[in-house]
């Protein structure tokens, strides 16, 4: 079978990778999960959870820093575009998300783990956060949606074709437009906007978690830049949800153009908050 343009454009990002990253494909009730794992045996784990059309690959600007000192675990979502599969267990709401990701943990073998997301990702791990804190050492949220505030009307409206009529191009004028001048990795955006067109995606939101009710060090940082919402205010809205938290602005970065633009400066919030 000849491979779409959407597993062409995976193939070659994932080539962008450490050679040394090994691939997993872990069994849960929903689908054999895929993992891209990296970094030392006997590193603390980290767990990565992407961007809604961004897949476990969105990280590989992240990972060769982050590898140095933590056993990286960068994760295809379940019913987004990837390489994970949706089998088994219907996906009908965010505690199957929950459920799929405490059989995920299981089958890495992680009792504990640091954990990380992006945008949807940031949400799905506050969620499991509030659901199995006893499992989650550090957790770090990068330009969380739908955990301090909702979408801007502006940024839904920019959004809104592509939702309804996916396409690349419709994908494409909405990272330019939300984007602008941070300029994202050209295979990145072209995997980006061919993900919206893959059939049968589901993703699956459910009601805002309580982050208020999270009790383990938490790092949140937003992009100054941010068309989804204004930073500035959501910010200290997540510094009065959570006091002992850490927030922060990252500079000159827009919502779609992390985690891979500027990764140093995040790499580096990320390990001194890890550390």
């Amino acid at each position: 079978m000849t491979p779409s343009a959407f597993e062409l454009a995976y193939d070659e990002l994932r080539a962008r990778w450490p050679e040394s990253t090994e691939e997993r494909d872990v069994a849960t009730p929903y689908g054999r999960t895929r993992v891209h794992v990296y970094g030392p045996e006997d590193g603390r784990p980290l767990v990565l959870l992407p961007g809604g059309s961004s897949t476990g690959l969105v990280w590989f600007a992240n990972a060769p820093a982050l590898g140095r000192r933590y056993r990286v675990h960068a994760v295809d979502l379940l019913g987004d575009a990837g390489r994970t599969e949706r089998r088994g267990a219907p996906l009908k709401s965010a505690d199957d998300l929950t459920a799929w990701l405490d059989a995920l943990l299981d089958g890495l073998g992680l009792a504990r783990t640091h954990l990380c997301g992006h945008s949807y990702g940031a949400c799905l791990a506050v969620r499991y956060a509030l659901h199995a804190p006893q499992r989650i050492d550090r957790l770090a949220l990068v330009d969380p949606t739908q955990v301090f505030a909702g979408f801007r009307p502006g940024y839904l409206l920019r959004a809104l074709p592509a939702l309804i009529r996916p396409s690349e191009a419709r994908a494409r004028a909405f990272l330019a437009w939300e984007t602008a001048d941070t300029h994202p990795d050209e295979t990145w955006q072209r995997l980006y906007a061919l993900a919206t067109t893959v059939p049968g995606r589901k993703v699956v939101a459910g009601g805002r978690p309580r982050a208020a009710g999270l009790r383990m060090p938490v790092l949140t940082l937003f992009a100054e830049h941010s068309r989804v919402h204004r930073a500035v205010k959501v910010a200290d809205r997540a510094r009065r949800t959570l006091p002992q938290g850490e927030v922060a602005l990252l500079p000159g970065a827009t919502h779609h153009s992390l985690p891979l633009t500027a990764p140093q400066r995040l790499n580096d919030r990320l390990m001194d908050f890890l550390d």
